[in-house]
């Protein structure tokens, strides 16, 4: 199957119309989806263990006639070293290299988040007081494919930030654990490996059970099951957010090898068929050179067949009239991962008001911001970036706001209170101010 991948043109009539019907993506709810993650979560809300226990002996095939009790899904923490010892030493190098990499930026995160505390002239003090979260959990991906990195971006904000418990769960089909991933557990100081996953695990770290403590905020990826049961335990529990197919926009002058610019649009379209793939560029002669690249370099990819999909339906070879029109169509886009690729990036960075990650310069690739920065790679998807962020520090904590007023300040602000209360009908917080009145 040849890849067939849209070409549009800024000055078309119709092409703000093209444009919404190619970005336009929502996640159908899928009834029989939605039905079974409903009864999933009411089972292990009532039954606890005893549900968990058995939705993961068959959804996950677990070898032997399925586990007997929950603790046979507990990794110890000796195993998890193991793991890491295991690897052959580049591997272990990557690792150690990009979880610190990830530490060091997301401590210099935590030291723009501290709390603050002003003190008005009549004494009363006022302020912010920033604390962790006492206990999260995170969903790691097992199935089709896994991923260490995702270990790392989620686990290490939330030990930067001070929560003191960490509990993972994983699932591993046909009982196969994936060493990467445990050693990965293992660098970012995961406090608790379990090996289960699909909706039975987000229902068991929401509600808690017998043997697995309920959390207060659940963060990671999964497939649909787990999206859905992620989005009926909100409010229960704190959630990052729901996230659609990965995405990416390539802003370019032209100047960039178009080699390098198609295998940026493949490192998005080889997740799944869903996801988005999008360059914006001012000359046409350079699009028709990255299509021949596309052409090119396709045959030699393993995932080749779902490139293929995802650049035939959702992709698109964007002719703009310059740049600026670029940076504009960018901000509507709102994509997960804006890489700029340009002379002088900057420039058009500063135009920028919408992305989840900006790759700034030819050498920025995205796949680099993935694994090994520092910044997170967990992005808002499907245009939330107009009003989400990535995730960070500030997720795994809270705000308390701290009110200390003076006796001076009290007689200021009360009469200012008891109006207002007045004026809501509210009696008895007109008096409780008043009561501190002198007069």
């Amino acid at each position: 199957m040849a890849v067939q991948i849209r070409k549009l043109d800024s000055t078309a009539p119709d092409f703000k119309q093209l444009l919404s019907a190619l970005l336009a993506f929502e996640a159908e709810t899928d009834d029989a989806i939605e039905s079974s993650v409903a009864k999933i979560l009411a089972d292990v809300k009532h039954r606890g263990d005893a549900a968990v226990l058995e939705y993961t002996n068959k959804f996950d095939r677990i070898p032997n006639g399925g586990a007997a009790s929950m603790a046979a899904f507990d990794v110890r923490q000796d195993e998890l070293d193991a793991a890491l010892a295991s690897l052959p030493e580049a591997q272990r190098a990557a690792l150690r290299t990009a979880a610190q990499r990830i530490r060091v930026f997301h401590e210099r995160q935590k030291q723009e988040l501290n709390g603050f505390t002003f003190t008005e002239p009549d004494g009363t003090v006022l302020g912010q007081r920033v604390t962790p979260l006492d206990r999260v959990g995170i969903y790691v991906p097992g199935g089709k494919a896994a991923y260490p990195s995702s270990v790392l971006m989620n686990a290490i904000p939330a030990q930067v930030a001070g929560v003191q418990e960490i509990v993972m769960v994983v699932p591993t089909p046909d009982g196969v654990k994936n060493q990467m991933v445990l050693a990965a557990a293992a660098i970012a100081g995961v406090t608790r490996v379990i090996t289960i996953g699909g909706a039975q695990a987000v229902g068991a770290l929401a509600y808690g059970t017998e043997t697995i403590p309920a959390v207060d905020k659940i963060v990671g990826p999964g497939n649909a099951y787990v999206a859905a049961a992620k989005r009926r335990v909100f409010g229960v529990v704190g959630i990052d957010m729901i996230a659609g197919p990965s995405e990416i926009l390539v802003l370019c002058d032209g100047t960039t090898d178009p080699d390098w610019v198609a295998m940026d649009l493949f490192s998005q379209a080889e997740h799944d068929e869903l996801a988005q793939a999008i360059l914006l560029c001012p000359d046409a002669d350079y699009i028709a050179r990255v299509e021949a690249s596309i052409h090119k370099l396709l045959p030699t990819m393993p995932r080749a067949a779902t490139i293929t999909t995802s650049l035939t339906d959702r992709g698109a070879l964007v002719k703009v009239r310059d740049m600026d029109e670029a940076c504009d169509i960018a901000n509507a886009i709102a994509a997960e991962h804006l890489e700029i690729s340009a002379e002088e990036p900057l420039q058009w960075a500063d135009r920028i008001r919408h992305a989840g990650a900006m790759f700034l310069g030819r050498f920025s690739s995205e796949s680099l911001g993935d694994y090994c920065c520092g910044p997170n790679h967990v992005l808002p998807t499907s245009r939330t970036a107009r009003f989400s962020s990535p995730l960070g520090v500030y997720d795994f904590q809270k705000r308390s706001s701290v009110i200390q007023v003076s006796e001076q300040g009290a007689q200021t602000l009360g009469k200012v209170a008891a109006e207002l209360a007045y004026g809501e009908g509210l009696q008895a917080h007109a008096r409780s101010a008043e009561l501190r009145l002198k007069s």
